[in-house]
This record gives structure tokens, sequence and C-alpha cells, in this order.
């Protein structure tokens, strides 16, 4: 890039970009007819949540959407809200907000660049190709002087790539990791051969497992494209509701958005439905992108043993396998994913505080942190369901 002025603008809608301009920094790739890397920042799904009313007003996301240009040309963006709690995000920071409503300050609203309600890694400072270091570092410099500007106590961004996250620690924000488990593809043929890599111990668990599952009484569908209909929609909403009021009092998404998706990312959606009777009872929301599939949503209206397993990591497998995908991403938490063949992955983050003590503060606790995260990988990795030796009994 040569040297230009770059602007920085603030936009409360997607309606004041152009999606080829958005879409031309997030998913560069689908310029050539391929499939995102990273379904969640495209264009499609982020207006999903903004015309469903699943952000904006009322739900403490608030869009502020960063875009830097030069020379005329939008260089590259970011998913910005304001944020007036701190739910839907996976990385917590609740106890940074409590210690600093005590010591008199005011936590909210603060900024986050994130992908609401999705726990998954991606690039959260979208360039342009060719751009990368100075839409970056525009797109760092614009966010920091917002929440300076109006006063606000911290800037976050959330489910960042390694790459990002080094990049803004050298930029002088701070780095914070945590953990998920994903399902990693060694070259896999088909779910028996990944099963031939378990300890034999691990193995017969899960043919067992997939045993009960298969005794619930009905069949189980793999969903994608145009098989995809309003009426599995329907019945998605019902188990969404379900877990939703479950684990979080209320459900983040809105009706509305699941009809948004159906109609501009049907191709991109694999929906795992169980049927008893002819009823859908449990299903699986995954979204696919050009190397992983990433599950989402899980729910049900009738419990039976083992199909959660079935349906959000076994079909998950088997379907990443057959279309040769590098990995699953399983969502947040869960260590019962370890004997399933999903290992613990770190995941990032960077934080800014505008309070000087409080940010030393926070980066003591986070040096503390990240080591406790990389040995609870190392000592959870070791206890994998992985054979140890080639030489160790395959049956």
């Amino acid at each position: 890039m040569t040297d230009q002025t770059v602007e920085i603008q603030l936009i409360g809608s997607l309606d004041q970009i152009d999606p080829a301009d958005w879409d031309a920094c997030a998913c560069p790739e689908t310029a050539q007819g391929g499939r995102a890397r990273d379904p969640f920042t495209t264009y499609r799904f982020l207006k999903a949540l903004e015309d469903s009313g699943s952000v904006g007003p009322g739900t403490g996301w608030q869009p502020q959407y960063l875009v830097a240009r030069a020379g005329g040309q939008v260089i590259a963006c970011a998913p910005l809200y304001a944020k007036s709690h701190s739910q839907g995000e996976y990385i917590f920071d609740h106890n940074w907000a409590h210690a600093y409503e005590r010591a008199g300050g005011r936590y909210y609203p603060k900024l986050q660049i994130a992908v609401p309600f999705t726990p998954a890694t991606g690039r959260r400072f979208l360039t342009r190709p060719g751009f990368d270091a100075a839409g970056m570092g525009a797109l760092i410099q614009g966010a920091v002087q917002v929440a300076s500007d109006n006063g606000l106590s911290s800037l976050h961004i959330t489910f960042c790539t390694e790459a990002e996250a080094l990049a803004g620690e050298r930029m002088g924000l701070m780095h914070r990791t945590s953990q998920q488990f994903h399902w990693v593809n060694r070259g896999y043929h088909s779910f028996d051969d990944f099963l031939t890599s378990l300890s034999s111990r691990k193995r017969k668990t899960i043919r067992k497992e997939r045993r009960v599952a298969s005794d619930f009484g009905g069949t189980i569908e793999m969903l994608t494209g145009d098989d995809i209909q309003p009426h599995h929609w329907d019945a998605f909403w019902t188990f969404y509701q379900d877990t939703g009021a479950r684990k979080w009092g209320s459900p983040y998404l809105t009706r509305s958005f699941f009809d948004l998706i159906h109609d501009t990312m049907r191709d991109d959606i694999l929906l795992v439905i169980a049927n008893r009777d002819g009823v859908p009872i449990a299903g699986a929301l995954n979204f696919i992108g050009a190397e992983a599939l990433f599950g989402r949503y899980w729910g049900c209206i009738e419990d039976h043993p083992c199909l959660h397993f079935e349906a959000c990591y076994y079909r998950a497998i088997e379907f990443a396998i057959d279309a040769g995908l590098q990995r699953v991403e399983a969502g947040a938490q869960g260590e019962h994913k370890l004997a399933r063949g999903y290992l613990p992955a770190t995941t990032h983050s960077l934080h800014w505080f505008a309070d000087p003590g409080f940010a030393e503060a926070v980066e003591q606790y986070l040096q503390a942190e990240r080591a406790a995260v990389a040995e609870d990988i190392e000592i959870l990795t070791a206890y994998g369901p992985f054979r140890k030796t080639q030489g160790e009994e395959q049956e």
C-alpha cells in the first residue's frame, strides 16, 4: 500500500455500505465463487442479525460498524458494537465489570468487536487483500479513539485469530487466552477410519453411544441447501427457544433471523434433525465454512440418551470427513467433548481499558491466566482419546 490518508467512519447500519465492499474485506476468497472461510463475518450473516432485530435497539448490542477508506476505496471494516451488558460474548468479563464499578467507575457501555452470540474464531479486523497491516492499524486506532472520545471504559475484541492477537499486543492491547474443543481431520477417509485412531476403550465407548442414540425410535436427517424447508425452521425454533430459556433466560436470536439465513445462507448451513413418528424432536444447527464446520445450536423437546452426542458431535465429524473439511468447532466450553475426539484449542481476545491503573491490574491477571490456560490445555491434551503408540491394539 502506498502512503495514503486513511479515513475512519462509524456506520449504524450495514445499509450504509455496499455489500460487495464489506465482503471484499470479510471474505475476499468468495470473489471467484468459493465458500467463505468464516460465514459469520459475511455481510449476509451480520445483516440478518440486524434486520431480524437480534441486534439493535433493546438488545444491548448496538451496531457501530467501523469502516476504513483510503483513496476512495474501502480497505477495512470491523463488526463493532456498543454493549450495555456482557451477555452473548462467551469470553466472560463479568468480574472485571464488578471490580470496575466497585471502584466507582462506569463499565457500561463498552465497545466490542465481535460476532454477536458466536464463539467462533475468525478475523475481526476485516481487511482487503494487500491492506492487512494498514487496515488493522487504522481499525484499532479508530476503535480506541471512539472509546476515548466518548468516555467509555473499554474496548474488547473477542475470538480474533492468533495472528491478530499477537499484532494487537504489539500495538498496545492486552492479550487474553481461553480454550475450546475442536475436532481435527487427520486425513480420515471415514468415521471408522477416525475411530481406529482412538484408544480401544474410547472407540468402544463411542460405538456404544452411537448404538444407544440410534435406539431413540426415529431417524436423523442431514439437511443443507434446498433440502431445508420452512417447516424445519419452525421445528428448530422450538428447540432453540427451549435451550435459550434454560441457558440464558431468553433466546438471543429472533424467529425472523432463521428465515433470513434460510433465504441468504442455506447453502452454508447443515441442519441435523431427529424425527420420531414423523415429528421433529431434536436438532442441531451448523454453519459450513471453507475449512471448518461450526456447530452453533442444539435443542430438543424430548430427552433421549446420547442423542445430543450423535446429532452434535458424531454427525458433524461424519459431515466434515465427507466434505473434506479440516476441523469441526463445536462451540464454547464442554470438557465432555474430549472423550469424543475433540481436543483443546487456544482461543484469543484483545482488550483495552481507559483507566491506566485498572489496565495494569488486568494485565497482571491475564499473565497468570495465560499460563494457567496453557497448562490446562497441555494436561487435557495428554488425556485425549487417541492411541498413544502405533502399536496399541486396534481390534
